[in-house]
């Protein structure tokens, strides 16, 4: 290793902490911080976290209330409610993560071609881009759902395509911005290919937003999972997923409310600590912030 990659690595474990520093002054986005990495350990850890297998039926106490031996209660067919949303927050996450990987992959690459090119690519891309972006969002995943078919892969690709558009707009603005530095033409004039200049001198420098869209993107994915899982064109039964639970606790909300409360406040939960974290990290990613 020589002293360039040793300086470079220290900026940047310098850099990670300075913005660590930052985000422990936020108390909200710590807050989301810590929810999250609880709910991504229990995703990892559910096998051994939760009580009862997922499938796991007893019809003999089926629609029992919440009690010592379960806490969250029983669905129709017995099955432990608390252990299905142990168990589908792995599930959640994981289509929160993948298709909000998917975005950003496709959405980083058109955006860094139509930004650091311009011209006809700009214009074809970015129109192509517009056309999606008038199209909302969760209409264009039922969309791709519908033609895909249920499924837990399906479901990535249709949330994650439905997402790339806005990560095209936001890098592009970001390549824009930084294409015509003095880093980026001394990289040109030493001969730089262009996918080396956009992968190792622009990307990077695009980081900053791209990570703020994507903590609440994964926020944004995972409620429009549970969304087409809630009307029948995502995860299937007996798998549990939390829109899916609340589509199975819709028919017996007026005797058995448990069965929709806790998959309900499960999605909140989620959803509220990535925007707390997503908020944080904006600030404390944010230049004109630093003190």
């Amino acid at each position: 290793m020589n002293a360039q990659t040793e300086q470079n690595i220290g900026k940047s474990q310098h850099g990670l902490a300075e913005v660590f520093g930052r985000l422990r002054r936020a108390p909200l986005a710590m807050i989301g911080f810590t929810v999250v990495v609880v709910l991504v350990l229990t995703a990892i850890f559910a096998d051994f976290i939760a009580p009862f297998g997922y499938a796991d039926q007893d019809l003999m106490a089926a629609f029992e209330a919440p009690s010592r031996a379960h806490w969250f209660g029983t669905d129709e067919f017995g099955r432990d409610i608390l252990s299905r949303i142990i168990f589908g927050s792995r599930i959640s996450l994981q289509v929160g993560f993948i298709a909000v990987g998917i975005s950003v992959f496709a959405g980083g690459f058109l955006g860094a071609l139509a930004g650091f090119y311009g011209g006809r690519i700009d214009n074809t891309i970015m129109r192509a881009m517009d056309i999606l972006l008038s199209i909302p969002s969760i209409l264009l995943a039922i969309a791709i759902a519908a033609s895909l078919g249920p499924g837990l892969f399906n479901l990535m690709i249709a949330v994650g395509i439905s997402s790339t558009p806005n990560y095209a707009r936001i890098v592009r603005g970001s390549v824009l911005s930084i294409r015509n530095q003095e880093f980026v033409e001394a990289a040109k004039a030493v001969g730089s290919s262009d996918l080396r200049i956009i992968m190792k001198h622009i990307l990077p420098n695009c980081m900053a937003p791209i990570i703020v869209q994507a903590t609440l993107g994964v926020a944004i994915a995972i409620l429009t999972a549970a969304g087409l899982s809630f009307i029948g064109l995502g995860i299937q039964p007996p798998i549990p997923e939390w829109g899916a639970m609340l589509s199975g606790g819709r028919e017996y909300i007026r005797d058995y409310a448990y069965m929709t409360v806790f998959p309900g406040l499960a999605i909140m939960i989620t959803i509220l600590a990535l925007n707390f974290l997503g908020d944080g990290l904006r600030d404390a990613l944010d230049p004109k912030l630093k003190r």
